[in-house]
């Protein structure tokens, strides 16, 4: 059966909907999720769930040992939910096309370091797109510039605020996170 690791540093909503998702299909599953924050959400979540959580300090992010880690787990993919802390090269290169991503905009627009949650939607609110979206893509050694898997779109009118962005894009990650993460482990 083949195994997620998702590494998240928020509420873990995304890193909830993929685990839900594989519960009910049981054939595919969540061995572990990775934080690097304390008071992430998504620690009561793995709690709930009943998936194993692992907290890590940026000492351990940067010297290898999240890596080693990961290689000891061997998972098919690394999930990227809401994780907000760039992966070392090294870690990318030990996984090599096995990270992925979710951002929450149509890459290559509104990407890069700072780049997350409300500054993506603001920042299409005040570019007056007439689209946003998500886009799943690898993880690379840059933020966001990893080779673009599947984008899916929503129409703006202009006068949406920015939760209502937010909103419409939050419906997209947890419609098509699953799907595409299921595509990729079943079809490579």
């Amino acid at each position: 059966m083949p195994k997620i690791v998702i590494l998240a540093s928020g509420s873990g909503s995304n890193a909830e909907n993929i685990i839900s998702f594989f519960k009910e299909k049981n054939e595919i599953t969540v061995s572990a999720i990775l934080t690097n924050r304390k008071e992430a959400g998504v620690i009561g979540r793995s709690f709930r769930l009943q998936t194993p959580l692992f907290y890590f300090n940026k000492f351990a992010f940067e010297n290898g040992m999240v890596t080693d880690f990961l290689k000891y787990l061997n998972p098919d993919l690394i999930v990227l939910a809401g994780f907000l802390v760039k992966i070392p090269t090294s870690m990318v290169q030990a996984f090599p096309n096995k990270i992925i991503n979710i951002h929450p905009a149509l890459l290559p627009k509104h990407g890069g370091k700072g780049m997350f949650g409300n500054n993506v939607h603001q920042a299409v609110k005040d570019n007056k797109e007439p689209e946003t979206g998500i886009t799943i893509h690898y993880v690379n050694e840059d933020y966001d510039e990893g080779a673009i898997i599947y984008q899916a779109k929503v129409s703006l009118t202009g006068n949406e605020t920015v939760e209502e962005i937010a909103h419409k894009v939050h419906q997209l990650e947890y419609k098509y996170f699953p799907e595409i993460i299921e595509k990729l482990l079943n079809h490579g």
